[in-house]
């Protein structure tokens, strides 16, 4: 099968979306599937092989420019080409490229607008691209905030069209109005372009037909899957050592680091003397360094600062020896996630979780066996969960056990390259008639 296989760069920084789409295209390509992952917006950045075309469209310098400034919209493409290179994306990506949608209500209105918007230019380019490109099978949009692209892809390729559904809620409720109600109202005027959406968990499904007007028997669900290679469990060591909680994702406020810190001075009130320490690893932005300030000034004031070390965003050699070391993993995120990578990759690593009942954690922690859930919100829960474990270590040897087999069964890269290849057979089998 011949695949187009969008996929959004993030800035630079590390993203569970953009890891998702090349992870799913890698095993793709080694089972013989012709795939083509086209970054937009920026250059991807996963943590293992990228297969991702060199070439961006989109490119995040040109949409800004074309934005703001009218003369940008009809600059000759000589010019374009040099602040589409990836390497100038990744340079300004650096310093100020934000991912922020606070920011970025207008551009999100002028994508979702399409050709018939001010960044038609760019709409001319991809199908300019895509003229010099063998026709594919499939398209995959990487979420329904790029659902402006499905009109003008399928009129230039009359082909079908699947759309991911992986976490955009959470960004349009950060919106401003008026953008936030003039965003969802253009997606869902677009919603019957798209031949079939895909969502990452059972969680989403009713969230997102609520949300944009799909009908749920319009969704399929495709579950997370990682692959699995390097993910070891630590040997089990003769002499005691620290117990390690630890945070991995990126230190902002809706991960919940904060609320982690909380509910670990609240735990140390229970284990005082014991050795134990608090770890964290994930992508910083220059943006939220005060907010990790403010999270280590709250230890500070709870007496246990000392105990607490953030390792940066590690690579793939870092993630997964950092994860080894743990003996649990929380990621107290306030908000509805729909995916939790995270959980998928200390569980594979034989790392059990506490996590608040809510999202995609429920499924996820339920389906696998590999942690505990606790009430959301209530960092006092959080920290009984941590005891638990710290406590009762025949408890946390089970759920050791069961996270480390419950991901290899469920949440392999391989069985959702099963369940997306089931999906596109299908979408394929209905509408071929319709297209010969």
């Amino acid at each position: 099968m011949k695949i187009l296989s969008i996929t959004a760069g993030a800035a630079g920084m590390y993203c569970g979306s953009c890891s998702r789409d090349n992870a799913l295209a890698v095993e793709l390509l080694a089972r013989g599937h012709d795939v083509t992952l086209l970054p937009l917006y920026t250059p991807t950045n996963p943590d293992e092989a990228n297969v991702s075309r060199k070439r961006v469209l989109f490119g995040g310098i040109s949409i800004y420019l074309q934005q703001h400034v009218a003369l940008f919209r009809t600059t000759p493409r000589f010019l374009d080409r040099i602040w589409d290179s990836p390497g100038v994306i990744r340079a300004f990506a650096r310093r100020s490229i934000s991912t922020d949608p606070k920011l970025l209500g207008d551009m999100t209105v002028s994508m979702l607008e399409g050709d018939r918007g001010v960044l038609r230019k760019e709409f001319d380019k991809l199908l300019d691209w895509l003229a010099d490109e063998a026709v594919p099978d499939i398209v995959n949009l990487p979420n329904s905030l790029l659902i402006g692209l499905a009109r003008p892809l399928r009129d230039g390729l009359h082909r079908p069209i699947c759309c991911t559904l992986q976490g955009e809620d959470l960004f349009l409720d950060g919106l401003l109005e008026p953008y936030r109600s003039k965003a969802i109202d253009l997606i869902r005027r677009q919603v019957p372009e798209i031949d079939r959406f895909i969502a990452v968990s059972e969680y989403y499904v009713p969230t997102m037909s609520r949300l944009l007007g799909i009908g749920s028997d319009r969704i399929s669900v495709v579950p997370l899957g990682i692959n699995l290679n390097g993910y070891e469990r630590r040997a089990e060591e003769s002499a005691p050592t620290p117990f390690r909680v630890g945070y991995f994702a990126r230190i902002a406020p809706e991960k919940g680091l904060h609320v982690l810190a909380y509910a670990y001075a609240l735990f140390r009130q229970r284990t005082r003397g014991a050795a134990i320490r608090f770890e964290a690893a994930g992508y910083l932005s220059r943006a939220h360094a005060p907010y990790l300030a403010d999270v280590k000034r709250s230890l500070e004031r709870a007496g246990v600062a000392g105990e607490f070390a953030y390792r940066g965003a590690v690579d793939r050699d870092g993630k997964l020896a950092f994860l080894r070391a743990l003996d649990v993993l929380s990621v107290p995120t306030p908000c509805d996630e729909p995916k939790g990578l995270f959980l998928l990759e200390a569980m594979a690593s034989g790392v059990p979780v506490v996590q608040p009942r809510r999202g995609a954690f429920t499924e996820i922690v339920e389906k696998t066996g590999g942690g505990l859930l606790v009430a959301p919100d209530d960092p006092a829960a959080l920290a009984d969960g941590l005891y638990a474990l710290w406590k009762d270590r025949d408890l946390a040897r089970t759920l050791r056990e069961r996270a480390f087999h419950g991901v290899r069964e469920h949440y392999s890269i391989q069985r959702s390259a099963d369940a997306l290849l089931e999906v596109y057979e299908k979408v394929q089998g209905v509408l071929e008639p319709l297209t010969r």
